[in-house]
């Protein structure tokens, strides 16, 4: 309730002309709580976004705590999109997408911070398929460019939409949802597929000083190149490590994602 106010009395004369904007505000003052929380005792809040205000505060367990002995402050491995419905026997599973699992789990140690990404789209999203009528995997045009129509997938509040159940959600600092928006859809965890509308992360990542990111998760050629090329763009240093990235390849989309990552400067370790 503390915090609730002094984020209120902070947007109390402040005008807000899209959830956007709002959510991005709070996910800047959230930043610099959990900043301000860090040099008093050492660790931080962790801070959880969610559909209804985008940001929902959780504390810090004894697991996170020892995470941060692994790495440097500066140093964030960023998980993507490690759900049910992108591992196998998923909406939209992927060739062995829980393989991946046990390596981020121990990967997570090493970092300062950790960092999970999780689509939530409403029902009806305009990414897919049912929506337009049309099969799944083909292409349409949105205003803001070319779209591939998904089946139904990561449904909020549904057994898709959840983690893998043995991902170790417990040491993240940040869980950032995205793909909430009824018209757009969301591969990167920094823009909205419109590649304007930001989700927060960057806000969120140079208030806390995290310079160099490592990118896992799902999938390699959709939202974790879309991550990485935008984290790069951005002006972070960014490796993927593709031993625990999998892939869909729809139509030769894996080449292609990992040329443009090189193309970005992205690291492919």
């Amino acid at each position: 309730m503390i915090v609730e106010r002094w984020i209120l009395a902070r947007l109390r004369n402040r005008q807000f002309f899209s959830i956007e904007a709002l959510n991005l505000a709070i996910a800047e003052l959230l930043a610099d709580l959990n900043a301000r929380t860090m040099r008093r005792v050492g660790r931080s809040t962790s801070i959880h976004r969610d559909a209804a205000i985008g940001f929902s505060i959780r504390p810090p367990g004894p697991s996170l705590a020892h995470t941060r002995k692994g790495g440097p402050m500066t140093h964030a491995l960023v998980v993507i999109d490690v759900q049910n419905d992108f591992c196998p026997g998923g909406a939209l599973g992927v060739n062995e997408g829980d393989r991946i699992v046990p390596g981020i789990n121990a990967l997570m140690a090493d970092f300062g911070a950790v960092i999970l990404t999780q689509d939530w789209h409403p029902p009806g999203h305009s990414s897919f398929a049912s929506s337009h009528g049309a099969a799944p995997m083909t292409m349409t045009e949105m205003p803001y460019g070319p779209q591939v129509l998904w089946p139904d997938h990561c449904v909020q509040g549904s057994h898709g939409a959840a983690f893998h159940p043995d991902l170790d959600t417990d040491r993240a600092d940040l869980i950032l949802r995205k793909g909430f928006n009824p018209a757009l859809d969301s591969y990167s965890a920094f823009f909205e597929n419109d590649h304007e509308t930001p989700t927060g992360l960057e806000g969120y990542l140079r208030t806390r000083g995290i310079e160099t990111l490592a990118m896992v998760g799902l999938a390699t050629d959709f939202c974790v190149n879309w991550s990485a090329v935008d984290a790069a763009t951005l002006g972070f240093s960014v490796t993927v490590r593709r031993d625990l990235c999998r892939a869909i390849d729809l139509d030769g989309s894996l080449d292609a994602a990992l040329a443009a990552m090189t193309d970005a400067g992205v690291t492919l370790a």
